[in-house]
């Protein structure tokens, strides 16, 4: 096959739908493509986080399997005075509610709400 023909595989790709748009178990033809959609629209129930409790031990941030949860460049003081460089915040257009971080969080900093809409 000359390098201007695209194999059948290449032409099908292009004609597939977007994930959003396929049957269970179907073939999704752009890695990544999430973040250009809001996947967060089935969720049940959503995290909460207190941020007076969170110590930002990360491992909210690396348990979260989308990864919804962000590291934000923003200064942070508790109550108590301890300061922190940076904020830990939920991606809710990108959260499915799982619970995985609050089930993770060793100080549970993060509960799990009912999702009210």
């Amino acid at each position: 096959m000359s390098s201007s023909q695209k194999s059948p595989q290449t032409q099908l790709m292009k004609s597939e739908p977007k994930w959003n748009e396929v049957w269970m178990g179907a073939l999704v033809p752009e890695p990544g493509n999430s973040v250009l959609n809001l996947t967060g629209t089935w969720r049940v129930f959503r995290p909460v986080m207190d941020v007076e409790k969170c110590v930002r031990c990360l491992i909210c941030w690396s348990y979260c399997p989308e990864p919804a949860i962000r590291i934000v460049d923003k200064p942070y003081r508790t109550k108590q005075g301890r300061e922190y460089k940076f904020t830990l915040e939920i991606d809710y257009d990108h959260c499915k509610g799982c619970g995985i971080c609050a089930q993770e969080c060793p100080v549970k900093a993060i509960q799990m709400v009912e999702e009210v809409r």
